[in-house]
Order: structure tokens, then sequence, then C-alpha cells
């Protein structure tokens, strides 16, 4: 979805809903997220360490007497109308696939599904790796669920929604979008083993601020670059696999392991499998950093990351790499590195709190005169989960 200049809420989709179809409509709230560190690990089963971010996907919904699904965006000015009843849908390769997509995987669980007239508005950012679609995704189960009196487990849910985005939408995304938009704390990051689906709570100094910078390069994960990545870890655990009894995903193989077993691999599925198994690494020892309060070592481990995947996974880019060298010229920044999926989108960096006015307003100066984009960048404060907002 497109993210509107003014600031998006319960209020303004409440009104929509009612000049558009008329009547109540209950209204339901998904977060975007910020990734810390832990990136491409999560489909690999590994661990990340994601915060949900105040910017969201609300949606307004109230029921209809027919099984027509009826949703319109604020965002676009458009309305889409689809026959739930209707069999074997397929995508029409736009922003409706992320409601229909849901639409049908809550038809597949045998969810309790019924017509519904949703409005939708976001102001998570697009193409930035802040989660616009999996806080559609999620902010749409909710409001269907809700109008067909339904519930579900926040992790099914989370499941729900992947799948959606696997199946339908073709994104081959991993678990970590959507299940911090349904498990997210205040005022905390969230560490999710994204093999056995636990979350826990990392706690953040005060010291410490997260700041988002959209290097205002947009980019598009349902591209081949994401799932061509996502192959080449799965060559890389089949050849592994054959000779290290357990593995099943790149969870399961330590760094040390991989570089003896090199042979295996070709050059470029090597780098892929280095970046992920050294990344899951890296979001253990920043979580072991942040417990103790050493803002120094998280950043260093943050750098380290953006360097992997800028050589060893090929994702970062030219306004990213530029991005971050910026950020890490300003006085006192503990560490920077790309965030989402790559090929564009935000950086994230860990900035002194006393600083932040400071360093965003330096950032954006020296940017803009190096790319001659104009960024946004905002600080931000670990928000709350999604679920109703009435």
């Amino acid at each position: 979805m497109s993210a509107q200049a003014q600031k998006v809420d319960g209020s303004l989709v409440r009104a929509r809903h009612r000049e558009l179809f008329g009547g109540d409509a209950r209204v339901y709230r998904a977060p975007g997220r910020v990734n810390l560190i832990g990136e491409h690990t999560d489909y690999n089963d590994g661990f990340v360490m994601p915060a949900a971010i105040g910017f969201a996907c609300w949606a307004a919904a109230s029921p209809r007497s027919d099984a027509k699904l009826r949703v319109h965006s604020i965002n676009l000015n458009k309305t889409a109308e689809f026959d739930l009843a209707e069999q074997n849908p397929r995508p029409a390769k736009d922003w409706t696939d992320y409601v229909r997509g849901v639409a049908v995987q809550l038809k597949l669980a045998k969810q309790p599904l019924r017509g519904a007239d949703l409005v939708v508005a976001s102001d998570v950012p697009l193409g930035a790796g802040l989660s616009s679609s999996a806080a559609l995704e999620v902010a749409t189960a909710y409001a269907l669920l809700g109008v067909a009196g339904a519930t579900m487990d926040r992790t099914a849910i989370a499941q729900l929604c992947q799948r959606a985005e696997n199946e339908f939408v073709g994104m081959r995304c991993g678990i970590m979008d959507q299940f911090v938009a349904c498990h997210a704390q205040p005022g905390s990051l969230l560490m999710i083993d994204c093999r056995s689906l636990q979350g826990t709570a990392v706690q953040l100094d005060p010291a410490a601020r997260v700041v988002i910078a959209n290097t205002m390069v947009r980019h598009a994960l349902t591209g081949t670059e994401y799932n061509d990545r996502r192959s080449q870890c799965e060559e890389g655990v089949r050849h592994l696999s054959a000779r290290l009894p357990g593995v099943r995903a790149l969870r399961d193989v330590s760094p040390e392991e991989l570089d003896q077993n090199r042979d295996l691999l070709d050059d470029i599925v090597y780098s892929r499998c280095r970046h992920v198994v050294t990344e899951n690494r890296r979001v253990e020892q920043t979580r072991d950093a942040l417990k103790t309060g050493d803002l120094a070592r998280a950043g260093e481990l943050m750098m380290e990351s953006h360097a992997s995947l800028r050589d060893d996974y090929e994702v970062s880019c030219d306004e990213l790499d530029i991005m971050v060298g910026v950020a890490m010229e300003q006085p006192g920044v503990f560490g920077s590195r790309m965030t989402g999926g790559g090929f564009g989108g935000c950086t994230v960096t860990l900035v002194p709190a006393a600083s932040v006015d400071h360093f965003m307003q330096n950032v954006a100066r020296e940017y803009e005169a190096r790319t001659g984009l104009r960024p946004e960048i905002y600080a931000t404060v670990p928000a709350a989960a999604a679920g109703p907002a009435d």
C-alpha cells in the first residue's frame, strides 16, 4: 500500500466507511515493523529481532448479507469487489491480492467467513522494508474474523497471513513480519525463534533510540531477487544435509561447519549461506549485548550485519550504503545497517537518545547532498501488537 502524507488513524477509516458504505464499522489496527538485526534468517528457521513501529494499517469493517467482499483503499482511492464463494480465485497482481489472499486462507482454514465492506488505510511507507504488506494482511485478518464473530490464536493469524503472501501473492517471505505484528510488545524488541515460533522481549537501554531512515528508493520483493536467494539457501541445505546429519535448514549449521564443508557449494551459494549462518549468531550476540547494556557491541554487530548483507547476500544498494556511511559519521552513533529485504528501503540506526534531533538533521542534509534524494527520517518507540482499535 502507498503511504499517505497525513497521519492515518481509526477515525479516518471509520468516517470513509460511513461515507462509502453507511452504517457502523469496527476498526482494527496492525503495525509495521523495523528489524534491528536478523535479516533473511526467518525463512531459514533462524533468529530475528524486530520491533513494531508507530506506523500502521487501519481497517474499518462491517458485515454484509451476501458473500461479497468490497474493499476500498483510501491511499489509492480505489475500490474492488470479490465473490467469496468463487472457486479457485486467481491473483490480480495488485494491492488487492494481500486482502483477497487472507480471505482465501481463512476459507481454506475453514474459519467462518462472511461478506464484508472494508475500508483500509496505511501510513507504513511503501517499499521501505517496514512491512507494509504484512500490516495490511494482519489488519485484514482481524477485520474479517471480527465481522464473522470468530477468533484465532495470534500465532495462527500470523501463519495464515504468511501463507496468504506465500501462496496467493507469490512472495516467499518468512514469518517475521506477520509474527511481530501479532505479538509485539510496547517498549521492547522481540527476539523471535522462527522455528519454534517463540518470541522473547528484549529491552532496549533508554540511553539509545532506534532511528529509521528511508532512502526513498523503492523495491519490489515479489521480483525474482528475493525468491532467488531463498532458493540458493535451500540449495545449500540440500548439499550440506548430505554430509551433516540433522540439518533441516541453515539454522542447523554453524559458521564453523559451513567453512569445513565449503567444497560442497559453489561460490554464490556459499556466500548466501555464510550470511545466514553468521547472521543467526549475530542476533544471539546482539541479544546478549543488549541484556548487559553494551550498546557499543550491539552497534558493531549491526555494522557486521550490513557488510554481510552487502557483500555475501548482495541485497544492499548504493543509496543504502551511503545512508549507513552518513549515519556512522555522526558523533556517538552505535551502529547502523540496512533493514528489510533490501534493494532499497530503509536503514536502522542505534543513536544516543540525547543526540536524536541533531542526528536526524545532519543525516537528512548529508544524504540529500550526496544522492539528490530527500530522505524521510523518524525516531521510533516500539509499538503494540495488532488487534481491535475500538
